[in-house]
């Protein structure tokens, strides 16, 4: 059932091409922020939500490559300047790949290659659960290939007390890639809607099997 993993590219893709500047330019009082970003027919990103709950409408809409779908939302990181209290103007762009929490047997491989773990975080709004990740990358024919991951749910727990408690594994394969060098990139996992009280995390690392605990509520 390979459609239940996701396929994990490395590039950061900008909506401009400007060079960073120092002192007051417009770079200077730029944010970054993860959001759900809002895309029209014409498949341009035309507002976004913070996981802040800040919402803003886009001065100047913006194209990307990795926006192939219309009329939809997209989770990413965005570069901004606010020019507005609702208006904001997008320096940079980038895909955040977001996973769903699947029942374990419904994935045929359940591969395990290590991987770094470098942070997680739950959202401000409740709905993500965030990780930065370190991948093991590097070219082949000088293509850079794309990694796969998937995210197992292995049980959910209710306790007397109804508290519950859910129990997640990142899968991932290198898929034969070399590893040449390392590469950061942000994952967010999207939570039920019946949060569960909760979430037990873990993944296998160059260092060994970690375990993460986040408690939502």
């Amino acid at each position: 059932m390979r459609y239940l993993w996701l396929i994990l590219t490395m590039a950061l893709f900008s909506c401009t091409t400007d060079s960073y500047d120092k002192g007051e330019g417009k770079y200077s009082l730029m944010q970054a922020d993860f959001c759900e970003l809002a895309v029209n027919g014409e498949k341009q990103g035309v507002s976004f939500q913070t996981d802040e709950g800040e919402s803003y409408l886009l001065k100047t809409p913006i194209t990307t490559k990795w926006i192939e779908t219309a009329d939809t939302t997209y989770r990413a990181i965005l570069y901004f300047n606010k020019v507005g209290d609702a208006t904001a103007e997008a320096m940079a762009a980038g895909a955040v790949v977001t996973l769903h929490p699947i029942e374990h047997w419904r994935f045929k491989d359940e591969m395990q290659d290590p991987i770094g773990y470098e942070s997680g975080w739950l959202s401000k709004n409740g709905k993500y659960l965030n990780l930065g990740l370190l991948m093991k990358t590097g070219r082949i024919d000088d293509e850079e290939l794309p990694h796969s991951i998937g995210l197992a749910q292995d049980t959910v727990y209710t306790y007397d007390n109804g508290r519950s408690a859910a129990y997640y594994r990142l899968l991932h394969s290198q898929n034969g890639i070399p590893e040449y060098y390392t590469n950061r990139r942000y994952v967010s996992i999207l939570l039920p809607q019946q949060c569960p009280d909760t979430i037990h995390f873990s993944m296998q690392t160059h260092e060994g099997l970690i375990d993460r605990t986040f408690i939502t509520r």
